[in-house]
């Protein structure tokens, strides 16, 4: 069949519902991205060029091997100056083309590709070898067009073929599936490569080469590009499970085994399934869309859960394979639209938007009842891309309404003075000094795209297909001279019949025969996901009363909660350790409803304990708002286990900040008179943490914060800890303390130095950046994890929980029947026993690292009422798998 040449023609629907947003609105809008992307873009220019990438916080540029290493993550720079060449496209699309001319200039003059460096084949590929080409593209037609770029002589394509001669020697493999990694100067062999030794690579990795490959191949004429992307393709296909038609997330490229088998279309594989669907688009192979259709099908009975999209077993499809769903996936809805099935792209993209609605942007990755998993978030484009797709496929105003709630929210929390930072943590609007190439490549394509009219844009988008990288590349490279010769694994050369392309091309008066339907579809899975995270009901149970006391209020400290314990038969033990021991006895209750009231609070407590020590440590925000930051620097800072919970404030507390003499905090205050009124600083080290916060009140501080006297430490690298007390009552302790490392302190302390009046706000999550400090809304974003059951307690029996005297809401419960077991509390709860400046606890967080656990995944049933501490660390493992997974697959 000859090449369809099509990317939207999906036909405004017009099935549109409401009040259509006015052109002057548009327009503003469109204004605004283009002001947004110039913020970004100077930045860069301004104070990272020529390094790969942004950091915002700051203000200077990432230098792999200048700045701490975070893991594989790194592997997307080579010193290439990654973020200018993955954003040549965007400077024409947005109509800068001076700019671009400027660019490419530079591009030419300063990248070289010969680094003796290891880089991931993966993002070279989509990013710089895309990004090369697609400004190749763009160059071609503004040269074409008359009036600029008539100096070029292809040089960004000669430049394009270099890189793919580099990344060819990682092909060199039996199933012909690539290393992940390569030498950009040795390639795969030798010690002087430092790489080759690595067996596995996700499939996404594998399968995201064919449309830069091709595109390669057809401008240069030189065959063996295309052909190797083919062979990794065709190795793919044949690898699938026959039975489910799907794959794995990691598979070996030497055997070609699945190492791991749980599929879905997220992250590892989620690009594999757009490439085979764009291969087709891009070049008119039929047999990429036959295996599309084939591997969709199977998605669509298996994978998606309308409006969910939850990973299965390959082997066992109908078993589910984890209870959360991972950010990558927001893409789908867009490729959903491509391939013309709209109902599920509709449902699953509103989904994402109530997700995004409750928590600013989309979690790394989020439970099956919407709350948070991971709470990080790097400015990823997949909800625009969607939204973008589903607003050209139907004409409803209501995705202009999404694309202006993402605007405002990365004004609003992700904006800082040097560009855009990525999330840290959703829950709490923390920053990571991270501004990665995709959001200048993607994120503005897409928004300036939703909201610009025909007349608004330098070219035809109908002419290019997007990567997954969103770089553009022209359809009419299919009908562009290639080898016909190129070896591929056709498994049937049969004609394929009408059915392969069915709804390719969709009829809108057929989805959409009322106007309403769009909305009919969002409006139930708008109330599912507003009723998942509903506020805590009161708890009653027919016919047993309201306990008089809950297990989420109580206070270790509050003489009236204590004198409620004891009339419930509730005794507190108080241990050497600084604990506090939680015992039942039914028969000491002053009645028999009493008793039963001491029952479901121990229960309570139990199950309290249960969820806190599998939640994330809670972090609290230090929130930078006086000039010139106005709100939009936020450092992520670890809690006290006393003073002011600033969980509790809906304000938080504000104050100037002043370094206390001595900085250490240990002795009395020498320079009370500037610390009177403000928030100390003060250095970790020489005593407890509990006695530099008596020593700043004493001297009149509203709070304080403690900096990390480890050098280079970072919460990029560390995992947050509570500071504990010192063994005694901490009551006397009445304002906050934080924690920060110290690159986060840091950052604090140049700002003072340069400034000298630097306000903070103290607080559990960031308030609106530039804006009056709001009410706090109630948080719904626990990280939700299955819970361990517990046997009912008989009122015969004696239950005990301990728990932190200077913690009180966090307790750990200890539970075996007819006899109480003091248990200490998890790692991540743990307070420290009263010794110099408590250290962390030593808690194991899910790291920025993209290498998989060589394991398989269990496969079976699990009852999650008597799982084992071997199967907890076992859910642990494969969701910190998962999460380096993500990172190693950055679209």
């Amino acid at each position: 069949m000859p090449a369809v040449l099509f990317l939207l023609t999906l036909l405004g629907a017009l099935c549109s519902h409401g009040q259509a947003m006015t052109r002057e609105e548009k327009q503003r809008l469109r204004n605004q991205v283009v002001e947004m992307f110039d913020h970004a873009y100077q930045n860069y220019m301004d104070h990272a060029y020529p390094a790969d990438e942004l950091m915002p916080l700051t203000c200077r540029g990432r230098v792999r091997g200048l700045e701490p290493s975070r893991g594989d993550i790194d592997d997307a720079l080579g010193k290439f100056s990654l973020t200018l060449i993955d954003t040549l496209d965007t400077l024409v699309l947005l109509n800068k083309t001076t700019e671009f001319e400027a660019a490419v200039r530079r591009v030419l003059k300063d990248v070289r590709l010969d680094n003796d460096i290891v880089v991931s084949v993966f993002e070279t590929n989509i990013r710089v070898l895309g990004g090369l080409l697609g400004g190749h593209s763009m160059a071609v037609m503004l040269k074409e067009g008359g009036q600029h770029m008539q100096w070029y002589q292809d040089e960004l394509l000669h430049m394009a073929k270099d890189l793919g001669l580099r990344l060819l020697p990682a092909f060199n493999t039996s199933s012909g599936l690539p290393y992940p990694r390569v030498n950009l100067k040795h390639g795969v062999w030798g010690p002087e490569t430092r790489t080759g030794t690595e067996t596995d690579t996700c499939t996404a990795c594998a399968g995201t080469i064919i449309l830069e490959f091709a595109a390669l191949s057809r401008f240069t004429g030189d065959p063996v590009f295309e052909a190797h992307a083919r062979r990794a393709m065709d190795f793919l296909w044949e690898k699938r499970q026959r039975n489910s038609n799907l794959v794995g997330t990691t598979i070996n490229i030497h055997s070609g085994e699945w190492v791991r088998r749980d599929s879905g279309v997220g992250a590892g594989i989620d690009s594999y399934y757009e490439y085979l669907l764009k291969a087709y688009i891009l070049l008119g192979d039929d047999l990429f869309l036959q295996r599309f259709n084939i591997h969709y099908a199977s998605i669509m009975k298996y994978i998606s859960q309308p409006p969910l999209l939850l990973d299965v077993h390959i082997h066992k499809p109908l078993l589910p394979a984890r209870t959360w769903m991972d950010s990558l996936l927001a893409f789908f809805p867009g490729l959903q639209v491509l391939k013309g099935d709209i109902r599920p792209a509709i449902e699953t993209h509103e989904m994402l938007y109530q997700v995004t609605k409750k928590h600013n942007f989309l979690p790394e990755a989020f439970t099956t009842d919407f709350r948070v998993h991971w709470a990080q978030h790097p400015l990823r484009p997949e909800f625009a891309e969607s939204t973008y797709f589903l607003y050209k496929a139907t004409g409803d105003p209501y995705y202009l309404e999404a694309g202006r709630t993402i605007l405002d929210n990365l004004n609003r929390f992700a904006r800082v003075p040097c560009g855009f930072a990525a999330m840290k943590d959703v829950r709490t609007g923390s920053h990571e000094d991270r501004m990665d190439s995709f959001f200048l490549a993607e994120m503005f394509k897409y928004l300036f795209l939703l909201f610009a009219d025909v007349d608004d844009l330098p070219f035809d988008v109908e002419d290019y297909v997007f990567t997954t990288e969103a770089h553009l590349l022209p359809l009419s490279l299919s009908t562009a001279p290639h080898a016909s010769s190129i070896p591929s694994n056709k498994t049937s050369e049969v004609e394929l019949d009408d059915s392969n392309f069915d709804w390719t091309c969709p009829n809108t008066r057929l989805l959409f025969p009322d106007p309403a339907f769009p909305r009919n579809l969002r409006e139930p899975i708008r109330s599912a996901v507003d009723k998942s995270c509903p506020r805590p009901a009161p708890y009653r149970e027919p016919g047993m009363g309201r306990p008089p006391l809950r297990a989420q209020d109580f206070m270790a400290n509050n003489p009236e909660h204590l004198e409620l314990l004891r009339r419930m038969g509730v005794s507190l033990i108080h241990l050497k350790d600084g604990r506090v021991q939680l015992v039942q006895h039914a028969t000491q209750a002053v009645s028999a409803v009493a008793a039963e009231d001491g029952v479901r609070f121990m229960q309570e407590m139990m199950e309290l304990s249960s969820q806190q020590q599998k939640e994330q440590l809670p972090p609290r925000a230090i929130q930078i708002v006086s000039h010139p930051f106005f709100g939009r620097v936020v450092l992520t800072a670890g809690p006290a286990q006393f003073g002011t919970d600033l969980s509790k404030s809906s304000t938080g507390v504000r104050g100037f900040v002043t370094v206390a003499e001595p900085y250490s905090g240990c002795s009395e205050i020498t320079n009370a008179e500037y610390v009177r009124g403000r928030i100390a600083l003060l250095q970790r080290g020489q005593c407890m943490f509990a006695e530099k916060a008596r020593h700043i009140q004493k001297a009149g501080a509203v709070g304080g914060i403690v900096i990390d006297d480890n050098e280079g430490s970072s919460s990029d690298t560390a995992p947050l800890f509570q500071m504990a007390g010192d063994g005694r009552s901490t009551d006397d302790v009445t304002l906050p303390l934080l924690f920060l490392f110290h690159k986060e302190g840091n950052i604090l302390l140049e700002a003072l130095k340069e400034y000298r009046e630097v306000e903070v706000l103290l607080s559990d999550k960031a308030r609106d950046r530039g804006m009056d400090v709001q009410e706090a809304e109630e948080d719904c974003t626990t990280e939700a994890t299955t819970p361990t059951s517990f046997e009912p307690v008989s009122q015969s029996q004696m239950s005990t929980v301990e728990l932190d005297e200077l913690a009180p809401e966090e307790v750990t419960p200890s539970q075996e029947e007819n006899s109480p077991i003091e248990e200490d509390t998890s790692p991540a709860e743990e307070v420290s026993p009263p010794e110099e400046d408590a250290s962390s606890a030593d808690q194991a967080q899910p790291k920025e690292e993209r290498d998989s656990e060589k394991r398989e995944e269990p496969e079976g049933d699990t009852d999650s009422s008597s799982q084992s501490v071997d199967e907890l660390l076992a859910d642990w493992r494969e969701d910190l798998e998962a999460f380096k997974q993500m990172e190693k697959d950055e679209l």
